[in-house]
């Protein structure tokens, strides 16, 4: 965690949805699980939303944070890897993808403190040419339930010396990287073999991170304490 007296300040992208419920409201909603800004909060950063908005603001954007974090949310639409849609692939969020896609892009090229939680490591392997397997059994077993694996960290990666050891991690997908995009490696693997974690390797790759699962359903501060660490 961050031991000066800023605290910075992170975005992070959400969910825009045509209808939500509170009170005696049912309106459309742009929102995050809770999560994600209490664990930046415990982090020692300023948790910021960031509703999808015009791509061509996300360099303005990102130029008034300290970090960016990219949530987890729906499957990314496979044409924007060049993939025909698999009958098991959920429906386009278009308006997310190009928002969250301009928004890693612009992190990458100002060196930008980035995290992708889920969708958002596997919307990080396609901003740099990366692909997806559409389906993988055994990662989301029970709809709206979060289930429980191991991920063991690859040695010599920044992720190991985040987290040395194998640890059990909450986790919900049904999709996973398949080719890595340019200048990412892999950094931890659930025991079927999954791309677990990714990072940026290389002397311009910057602090730039990837998990499958949901660090923010957990108890470890440790993944989001080194983005906020590195933001700061």
């Amino acid at each position: 965690m961050t031991t000066t007296g800023r605290r910075p300040l992170i975005g992070v992208s959400t969910y825009l949805e045509p209808s939500a419920r509170w009170g005696a409201w049912d309106l459309p909603t742009a929102l995050l699980p809770a999560g994600y800004p209490r664990l930046v909060q415990r982090a020692g950063g300023i948790a910021a939303m960031l509703p999808p908005d015009d791509p061509a603001h996300a360099a303005v954007t990102v130029a008034r944070l300290d970090g960016v974090v990219i949530a987890g949310g729906p499957d990314v639409d496979p044409a924007r890897y060049g993939a025909a849609r698999d009958p098991r692939t959920g429906p386009p969020a278009e308006a997310r993808d190009a928002w969250e896609l301009a928004l890693i892009e612009a992190a990458l090229a100002s060196g930008t403190p980035l995290l992708g939680v889920c969708r958002g490591m596997q919307l990080l392997n396609i901003a740099l040419g990366g692909t997806l397997v559409q389906h993988i059994d055994g990662h989301a077993i029970t709809p709206g339930v979060f289930g429980h694996h191991t991920v063991k960290p690859v040695p010599g990666t920044r992720y190991e010396e985040l987290v040395p050891e194998e640890t059990s991690v909450p986790t919900f997908h049904h999709q996973a990287v398949d080719r890595l995009g340019r200048g990412l490696l892999a950094s931890a693997n659930a025991p079927d073999g999954t791309v677990e974690a990714v990072e940026a390797v290389g002397s311009g790759g910057g602090w730039v991170l990837g998990v499958q699962w949901h660090p923010e359903m957990g108890d470890d501060v440790r993944v989001m304490a080194a983005l906020v660490g590195a933001a700061g």
